[in-house]
């Protein structure tokens, strides 16, 4: 498993290439390489952002699971327990993955 900032720094990066596709997108709906590419990208998204909420914190809403979150068990007040968490500890841009 990679550390928090590096999957900070793919998840920003594989963001940045959904975002760009969905802009190519908008005006060419039909390119299928770009539709590929688009899938690929997404499928890959939400694999790093799956991976970050397990070992870390949830950094959206379809990523939090009371099952899962923050397995690690790291910057929490339930360690061990099945909870609802947004976030337990302080969020990347509060220099939380430094």
């Amino acid at each position: 498993m990679a550390d928090q900032k590096t999957l900070l720094k793919q998840i920003t990066e594989i963001s940045f290439t959904v975002n760009d596709l969905t802009l190519y997108l908008d005006t060419h709906p039909l390119d299928e390489n770009a539709l590929s590419a688009f899938q690929q990208a997404m499928m890959q998204r939400k694999q790093l952002l799956k991976t970050y909420g397990e070992n870390f914190e949830p950094l959206t809403m379809d990523c939090v699971c009371p099952d899962s979150n923050n397995k690690t068990a790291s910057h929490t007040n339930y360690g061990g327990q099945k909870h609802f968490t947004w976030c337990d500890g302080p969020m990347p841009w509060e220099g939380g993955a430094v």
